[in-house]
């Protein structure tokens, strides 16, 4: 690993210059995982929350978060995204919703944060519209599942949660 790229000599941030390098094809997938108790998870699946369609609007809410990722985080460039998709896995025995967010762009920077920016604001969405029945909700397990392009290359995160 080098030197922090966000740093001046002089120790100040800033953001980094991507001028110079060339647009390349660039994805992300990240994941979020909500817990919950069984009578939240089961009223999610069955579509018996009172403020509606709890997945589809935090589906909306993802992909509008990965658009606004950098008026959020403050050195990200703004990117023109090419697709953001946002898609849960109830894991019933569990009483958990995995959430997958995969990001696209053809740019000059990746699209890690954006789609670490859209599962978990899909995450805070369940969350906000299932609170009144359940405040012990859990957001856990957010991370980089994998990212493809750009000069660092490839990285997939293996079942132990390492590099590959």
């Amino acid at each position: 690993m080098g030197s922090f790229t966000h740093i001046d000599a002089e120790g100040r941030v800033r953001m980094v210059d991507v001028g110079n390098k060339p647009p390349t094809d660039r994805q992300a997938v990240a994941q979020s995982i909500v817990v919950m108790q069984p009578e939240t998870f089961e009223r999610i699946t069955d579509r018996k929350i009172k403020k509606g369609n709890v997945l589809e609007t935090a589906r909306i809410a993802g992909v509008m978060a990965a658009k606004k990722t950098a008026d959020l985080i403050p050195m990200c460039h703004p990117l023109n995204l090419r697709h953001v998709e946002v898609n849960f896995f109830p894991e019933t025995a569990t009483h958990r919703i995995r959430i997958e967010a995969a990001v696209r762009v053809i740019d000059q920077t990746g699209v890690e944060m954006e789609a670490l920016t859209a599962a978990t604001v899909a995450a805070l969405t369940i969350y906000d519209m299932c609170k009144s029945y359940d405040r012990g909700m859990a957001i856990v397990d957010t991370w980089l599942i994998s990212k493809s392009g750009g000069k660092s290359g490839d990285f997939t995160r293996s079942a132990s949660g390492g590099k590959t």
